[in-house]
């Protein structure tokens, strides 16, 4: 394991069964593309496997990251590789923490599916158990808060039209679109031992708001997507996973992110999507993070509860997707195996949040 500053680095593992790939044939391609790549990678894979697969390829003079999708039944608008390479690719002119990119394949006779190179950005991931050697104490842990809501700020103040972004979404009307979407992905990926949702989707369809604003948002900003300075653990110097990122409402982008942020108070089986130590001391609350956001972007929402069960909601489909693929034995990553039980906390926790609404 590498180290800094007495601090492991994010490294990836072993490649999981029946996720390896054709090395020979991809490391003939990137050397058409790459001048002057040196040597046979060393293949390595990130843990997950929830969504995109990721691999690390190390070779003498370069160290590269390889994106693909997982296999498996999936979403129709879902695993757009070109697309997230593009959109990565704009970005970076402006916004320094997305990783470089190398080049993207769409030929499928060298992996069987789409998939794109970027360069790989060294450095601290913080995920719900800290990598060996890190300790956050809670003055560190509240800049560090900041900061990452400082970074989401200045992402929803991107221009996406100097960018050549200004496209990338559908226009006005993205919370409905987001809700009606959600909601039909979940009928579809329901399988018979979790909750029908039937309350929460009714509720979020009646409260639809219109949107607050348009820009570019991540829709998957957290704590466990950001890559920290091994020198300075409150310094954000990358910022990972933007397949999901379009225009639309800041405001629901919040509330996706919220669906992570877990508290200490939190029950256990919702503190088990955290994926991040959002509940150590220092960290901000919830309601923090709300105030400390709409402060800086000038917005003042009459209740924010809406993109909260929103975001929840968001995150039950996802794990049902995943769930789903499970079920069908379309993956067999045994991590998956129980996940269905969480959304029956999250059902819980979307219901109560409606009800202190009323």
């Amino acid at each position: 394991m590498t180290t800094a500053g007495g601090v492991e680095l994010d490294e990836a593992g072993a490649v999981r069964k029946g996720e390896e790939m054709d090395v020979t044939a991809v490391d003939l391609w990137l050397k058409a593309r790459v001048p002057g790549l040196a040597g046979v990678p060393r293949v390595t894979q990130y843990p997950g496997g929830a969504s995109n697969w990721t691999y690390r390829l190390e070779y003498e003079n370069h160290d590269l990251i390889l994106r693909r999708p997982p296999a498996g039944t999936k979403a129709k608008s879902a695993h757009d590789m070109g697309r997230e390479y593009n959109v990565q690719k704009a970005l970076r002119l402006v916004y320094p923490y997305v990783p470089e990119m190398i080049a993207y394949c769409e030929d499928p006779s060298v992996l069987g599916v789409p998939f794109y190179i970027m360069r790989r950005i060294a450095g601290i991931i913080p995920r719900a158990r800290l990598p060996k050697g890190l300790v956050l104490d809670p003055p560190t842990a509240r800049t560090l808060c900041l900061s990452l809501i400082d970074r989401l700020v200045e992402l929803h103040r991107v221009d996406a039209e100097k960018v050549g972004l200004s496209k990338m979404g559908k226009g006005t009307g993205y919370a409905r679109r987001q809700i009606e979407g959600w909601s039909d992905r979940y009928v579809k990926a329901r399988t018979w031992n979790v909750p029908s949702f039937e309350k929460v989707r009714t509720w979020l369809k009646d409260n639809t708001p219109e949107d607050l604003a348009t820009c570019v948002i991540h829709n998957d900003f957290r704590l466990d997507n950001i890559v920290l300075d091994p020198e300075d653990h409150t310094r954000i110097i990358g910022i990972l996973d933007w397949e999901m990122a379009t225009l639309g409402d800041p405001l629901m982008d919040l509330g996706s992110s919220l669906a992570y942020w877990m508290q200490a108070d939190d029950n256990v089986l919702l503190r088990m999507v955290g994926r991040q130590p959002t509940h150590l001391p220092g960290m901000l609350t919830r309601r923090e993070v709300v105030e400390y956001y709409c402060g800086k972007m000038g917005f003042k929402p009459e209740t924010f509860v809406l993109y909260e069960v929103f975001g929840l909601f968001r995150l039950a489909v996802i794990i049902q997707q995943i769930y789903y693929r499970y079920f069908h034995k379309q993956t067999r990553n045994p991590a998956f195996r129980h996940i269905w039980i969480i959304n029956h906390a999250i059902d819980r926790q979307c219901r109560k949040l409606i009800r202190k609404s009323a």
